[in-house]
């Protein structure tokens, strides 16, 4: 796909192996790793004990994840599916965010060194493997300058809405295929080479499936407005390759198909599958007008007060003002004669005004217009599950290019004396185009690169991130770790954690399951499954004991009980296949005991837990 109308004779030197990329290669990619760490240092210093500030809960669920990919290998089962969570109804793993993509096959390493430590390892190597695949690109098929190439990569990877995600979120982080599923798309007109295109295009679009759907339809979306975007500027070339590009995408689409077909029928077809979310309930989360310009939570230059103004929604732009403003300069600058450049412009332009939602809101107010999403159907498929504000991360993929693209010009200043200059592909062309005459060199600016650079620099020095915040956890009890539960829960049988797991309450007893390596089965748990009308809530349906359980803990006191809630208590442990009650130590531990005491009798002391052997009670 042709780039730029620089002149054939100005790239070929740009193809003439050199030995100093391979060292720039080098420390790029050690540079990327070493800022992996560092964001999620705080996590390393005590790695089993700590879960995020931000999303504790989606921490703790991303844990369990790793430990599913473990277990299901263990014990060779289908990981799609899963009835160590919500027994006894279970959970359909492609109806959520499961990674199997990466669980699975981590799950050797989960085995060896445990959930905790892997989940760490991955978030800061996600994280690294997302700007150097990002950084791959840049330098391979769009710019000369390895340094250009690194600013573009270090964005794409660590851009604030992206640590935002970082924040419980890993799946958000996990883009280390996108980049290359976007060569692959941008190549598929190449004459000769369809069918490889093709090829490699469905196996990537099917392992990404098991990595975010979301974040491949964003970049499905995202190469749709791009080649749309080509074909505008560059009709006769488009015309060209269009043969070779629809039948590469073909036959891209049938191998993905032939690869993740049955999985993706299990997602909607599948037990404890749902269709849409209750109520919408992510279709009114529109972007912010001012977060565009306003500095993320987790920068140098963000504050966490901010979030009072435009709200606790998802920090995905948050670009800051110097960006913003270098962004809008570089782009005056390099649309004139840069391809990739306008292209640039047509999907910032495309995705900010698609992710602003059904109401335009500034600086967290509603003002009342109408934006975009307000004349989409609530029930339309896909769009159903969408959150507007995620459409901006094809923003963010856009301003790291450009980024990558300014420096480029800016390396090249004093070279070539323009700055609207930037480098032809280096794959090869689909079809022939004219090229438009250089024209008279211009007088050099060796000012230009200085100041260029340097305000590329000022503008991302606030973003820097910082290590992402970390809470402790309280220790689960000496019972659970130690194998003292084993002789009370025979196979077929739950383990009754109290408070049950849900997404509001019981968040240290999910964690129970990933510390034993989900060896035995509890009820509730944090996850997307079916309510009664086949919508997807989060979290178990709530029965009669557990509600009351969560209401006890609201109020701080035992209310009233009768025999009916004795008699629906053990209806519920019935329906739970329970064979043991277990409450460790609590904030509202004694309120709590005194609950299930009133319920189903007194209990015993062992190890450092409040036991109910229940088998008499429910056979």
């Amino acid at each position: 796909m042709t780039q730029t109308d620089a002149d054939p004779a100005e790239v070929e030197p740009a193809r003439r192996p050199r030995r100093r990329p391979v060292r720039a290669d080098l420390l790029a990619l050690g540079a990327y790793a070493l800022l992996g760490v560092f964001v999620c240092l705080n996590y390393w210093g005590d790695v089993q004990g700590r879960v995020s500030s931000h999303l504790p809960t989606d921490h703790s669920w991303f844990e369990w994840l790793f430990a599913h990919g473990a277990y299901s290998v263990r014990h060779l089962e289908n990981p799609l599916f899963t009835a160590r969570q919500n027994a006894p109804d279970g959970v359909n793993m492609m109806a959520n965010t499961s990674l199997l993509g990466v669980t699975l096959p981590l799950a050797p390493l989960t085995m060896l060194l445990g959930p905790q430590v892997v989940y760490a390892l991955y978030l800061g190597g996600a994280l690294a493997a997302t700007a150097g695949t990002a950084y791959w690109m840049l330098s391979r098929h769009l710019v000369r300058s390895r340094a250009a190439a690194f600013v573009g990569g270090v964005f794409l990877g660590f851009a604030p809405g992206i640590i935002h995600h970082a924040n419980g979120q890993p799946n958000f982080v996990s883009n280390f295929l996108l980049p290359l599923i976007v060569v692959r798309v941008l190549r598929l007109g190449e004459p000769g080479r369809w069918r490889r295109n093709g090829l490699v295009l469905g196996l990537l679009v099917a392992y990404q499936i098991f990595i975010n759907e979301e974040m491949l339809l964003l970049t499905a979306l995202g190469c749709l407005v791009v080649v749309l975007a080509y074909a505008v500027q560059r009709p006769a070339a488009a015309r060209a390759a269009a043969g070779r590009f629809l039948a590469a995408l073909g036959l891209g689409g049938v191998v993905a198909l032939l690869l993740a077909a049955y999985p993706i029928w299990f997602q909607f077809n599948g037990p404890q599958s749902y269709r849409g979310l209750q109520d919408g309930v992510f279709h009114n989360w529109g972007e912010d007008l001012a977060a565009f310009v306003t500095f993320a939570r987790d920068t140098w230059a963000g504050d966490p007060a901010v979030e009072q103004t435009i709200g606790m929604t998802e920090q995905n732009t948050w670009f800051g003002w110097p960006l913003v403003l270098l962004s809008v300069v570089a782009l005056v600058l390099l649309v004139r004669r840069s391809v990739p450049a306008r292209i640039v412009a047509v999907l910032v332009v495309v995705f900010s005004v698609a992710a602003i939602g059904p109401q335009v809101r500034f600086d967290g107010v509603e003002t009342g217009v109408r934006g975009p999403w307000s004349y989409v159907p609530d029930d339309l498929p896909l769009v159903e599950m969408m959150m507007p504000t995620r459409l901006t991360l094809v923003v963010v993929a856009a301003v790291g290019v450009l980024l990558a693209l300014t420096w480029d010009a800016l390396a090249r200043t004093g070279r070539a004396g323009a700055l609207a200059r930037v480098p032809a592909p280096r794959a090869p062309e689909p079809a022939a185009v004219p090229v438009r005459p250089a024209g008279p060199a211009r007088p050099r600016r060796r000012w230009l690169r200085p100041v260029g650079q340097a305000a590329v620099i000022l503008a991302l020095l606030p973003l820097f991130p910082r290590p992402l915040p970390a809470q402790p956890m309280d220790p689960p009890p000496h019972f659970i770790t130690a194998g003292g539960w084993r002789p009370y829960v025979p196979a077929g049988r739950t383990l009754v954690p109290v408070p049950i797991p849900s997404n509001v309450h019981g968040l240290p007893t999910l964690r129970w399951s990933v510390l034993t390596g989900q060896e035995f089965p509890i009820p509730g748990g944090y996850f997307i499954g079916p309510n009664e009308t086949g919508e997807g809530v989060f979290g178990a349906p709530n029965r009669p004991t557990s509600s009351l359980i969560y209401s006890t803990m609201d109020a701080g006191a035992v209310p009233a009980l009768t025999d009916d809630n004795r008699r629906q208590a053990v209806e519920d442990l019935r329906f739970w296949r329970a064979s043991v009650v277990v409450l460790g130590a609590h904030p509202r531990e004694a309120v709590l005991r005194e609950l299930m005491t009133a319920l189903l009798g007194p209990p015993r002391r062992v190890d450092d837990v409040w036991l109910w052997d229940v088998r008499p009670l429910v056979g």
